[in-house]
């Protein structure tokens, strides 16, 4: 269903996997990754939101450490790789390839006129920070680690935020929950759902702390939320 594009920025050129719709074009949304690059696991969620009748774009964010990379969760050699990329993002820049696929996904046809994004971990960070920049029409973060480290700039949420929270998460403590909760509750912009007794990445399928349950509700809640802010 889905392709490789080519996508340019300000300082160069890098890819992305792009599904769309057997119908045409749909509203935009833009996947942002978790810190094992456009793998297989994005590609599936890519297509399937292409299948909803969304055009989707996966763009490649580690493309300034290494290019194309695809890594799973499955071996600590993969895990370590991941987390030297992670540690090595330059989130400024990364926000930055962000807006350039915004950018792409419009001129693809004048038939797109919103887009939203849908980012999980490393990329649910940075889901919130579109939020906060207003560079999308709405933004899904899933267990996105380090918001609470930006919790300033919370009072520039223009569009709509979709948080999903999971309650035992190993890389959000309970005190950074309690910190976001706190500061967004209040903003009627944003929406927090946590999840009871689930951790990291409950979402992401065969993955260790995959969560039927918690994953069902929290894509379905997605769904409803893309549905009202980009289909009307």
């Amino acid at each position: 269903m889905g392709a490789e594009v080519t996508i340019a920025c300000a300082d160069g050129r890098f890819t992305g996997y792009l599904a769309t719709p057997e119908s045409g074009f749909g509203p935009g949304v833009i996947v942002i990754q978790e810190i094992f690059g456009v793998n297989i696991v994005m590609r599936k969620i890519t297509d399937q939101l292409a299948g909803d009748g969304y055009t989707a774009l996966c763009p490649d964010l580690f493309w300034r450490q290494e290019p194309g990379i695809q890594l799973t969760d499955e071996t600590e050699e993969n895990w370590e790789r991941a987390f030297e990329l992670y540690q090595g993002f330059d989130t400024k820049k990364g926000m930055g390839d962000i807006v350039a696929s915004i950018n792409h996904i419009r001129n693809i046809s004048d038939d797109i006129e919103k887009v939203g994004c849908v980012g999980y971990c490393l990329g649910g960070f940075l889901a919130y920070l579109t939020s906060t920049s207003s560079v999308a029409d709405c933004a899904v973060s899933y267990y996105g680690v380090g918001i609470e480290e930006k919790l300033d700039e919370s009072n520039n949420i223009n569009g709509k935020l979709l948080l999903h929270v999971a309650e035992e998460d190993q890389f959000v403590p309970k005190q950074a929950q309690l910190q976001i909760r706190d500061r967004l509750s209040k903003n009627n912009n944003v929406t927090i759902h946590t999840y009871a007794k689930v951790n990291h990445a409950f979402a992401r399928i065969g993955g260790e702390h995959y969560d039927h349950a918690a994953a069902e509700l929290a894509n379905k809640r997605t769904s409803n939320f893309l549905s009202t802010n980009l289909v009307g």
